[in-house]
């Protein structure tokens, strides 16, 4: 299969034609992740609701969804949500015993003022949804400028474009935290052993708790309502380029009202200094 640049024009290794685009390897093989055209409709709904509604499990979703119209039973609705890699976000009851394979890192950004770049990062994973299929994308964020540092795509849930995230991220600079949720991707040892190498200290969200990741949640809804939403993606390179664009829009011309309506790659640089430390709750 031809990889997403001309490979009869250009004489760039595989390896460079993936960092340049922004994809896993595997990607580059691989079509969008596809499902029927009405689940993807539903994965679609469900996406747009649970940007409002984070605290919408599989029971309310498929309620939801059964008053707007669409025939539905929790099973499938549950499926669709364990696919698209969303779990309703509300304190639970520890129904169950630790997971054992991975180490336990503690929430470390309770109260902590953030003040200055490189300070804490934070990454996340989030479904994109295409014309025909779906893409996963993941992004790492500098919190106190915003700046996106690094993102990929792929088509499963691998570990791999989590870690080509992390290592583009790093080759920008290196915080004192890195927050994370539990999920396998980030919990897996080489992320984490990568992070200690660095000598990074490792913050993980606790369960169930909807502010622990606030503005990687708010990245994505900008993206997905200032773009996704409003382009009909037909092919990986067309997401590919609309995401670049977005994204390069986002760090360096959109205006943030928490920054003062200042850029966060200008932040983020030192050409503006933003006042007020962010505590977190």
């Amino acid at each position: 299969m031809r990889s997403l640049i001309d490979v009869d024009s250009s004489q760039l290794s595989i390896r460079r034609q993936c960092e340049l685009l922004g994809l896993s390897r595997s990607s580059l093989y691989y079509e969008a992740a596809t499902e029927t055209e009405a689940n993807l409709c539903l994965m679609r709904l469900i996406d747009e609701q649970y940007l409002a509604t984070p605290f919408f499990g599989s029971r309310r979703m498929t309620v939801w969804l059964k008053k707007a119209g669409h025939v539905v039973n929790r099973k499938r609705v549950q499926r669709l949500m364990h696919l698209m890699d969303l779990e309703a976000i509300y304190p639970k009851p520890r129904l169950s015993l630790a997971n054992k394979e991975h180490r336990k890192f503690q929430y470390l950004l309770r109260g902590l003022s953030v003040n200055r770049v490189n300070q804490v990062w934070s990454t996340d994973i989030t479904y994109v949804p295409m014309s025909r299929g779906f893409m996963y994308l993941v992004a790492v964020i500098d919190w106190h400028s915003r700046y996106v540092l690094s993102w990929r795509l792929s088509n499963s849930l691998e570990s791999s474009f989590c870690m080509e995230a992390l290592e583009a991220a790093l080759e920008l600079g290196c915080p004192e935290i890195f927050n994370t949720d539990q999920g396998v991707q980030f919990t897996n040892r080489l992320f984490t052993g990568r992070l200690e190498a660095a000598g990074i200290a490792i913050s993980m969200d606790g369960r169930g708790r909807a502010l622990d990741n606030v503005f990687v949640e708010r990245l994505w809804w900008s993206v997905k309502y200032e773009h996704i939403y409003r382009h009909d993606h037909q092919t990986t390179k067309s997401l590919y380029q609309g995401l670049d664009t977005y994204l390069e829009f986002f760090n360096r011309k959109r205006p943030h009202q928490s920054l003062a309506y200042e850029t966060p790659w200008d932040v983020y640089q030192g050409n503006v200094m933003v006042k007020g430390p962010m505590a977190r709750p």
